[in-house]
């Protein structure tokens, strides 16, 4: 089922914390599933499927049928050979993505948080430090000392 799981975030083209948010589900749910140490729960799948409804539950459950359910018949288990082509749900990228707090979720720049804004940093001017000696040690205990030549 986690293969069935990435292919709809290829799909969707969606990274899998993009699509985590999407759906309403931390980012370590889906690695954890994608690790292979969980197994997806019906949380999972009815997430996947409010926001995805032209998924078919049968293929996303046991990979049985065609991944969208046709739209004539509402059966996502219908296999007759006029209904071998799938309409695919793609997000309607005019329309906001709510993340799970139910605030629009966004990564583009221009919707960036003000309290996410560079901070301006003074640089006060301080005096050059200058290179007063440099001391080598040896593996035989011993040592060199290096003083630079005095500018005049």
């Amino acid at each position: 089922m986690k293969d069935r799981i990435k292919r709809i975030m290829d799909e969707q083209h969606m990274s899998q914390q993009v699509f985590a948010d999407f759906i309403g589900l931390s980012p370590a749910t889906l690695s954890s599933i994608f690790n292979g140490r969980t197994r997806p729960t019906l949380n999972v799948v009815e997430a996947i499927k409010n926001k995805l409804p032209s998924i078919s539950t049968d293929w996303l459950l046991m990979g049985v049928g065609n991944m969208y359910i046709s739209p004539s018949t509402g059966d996502s288990t219908a296999s007759d050979a006029s209904q071998n082509s799938t309409v695919e749900q793609m997000i309607d990228f005019d329309q906001p993505v709510l993340g799970p707090s139910g605030a629009p979720f966004s990564q583009g720049v221009h919707n960036t948080p003000l309290e996410n804004a560079p901070k301006i940093v003074k640089i006060i001017d301080k005096e050059p430090r200058k290179v007063t000696e440099i001391r080598v040690y040896y593996d035989d205990q011993t040592y060199e000392t290096f003083v630079p030549a005095k500018s005049k």
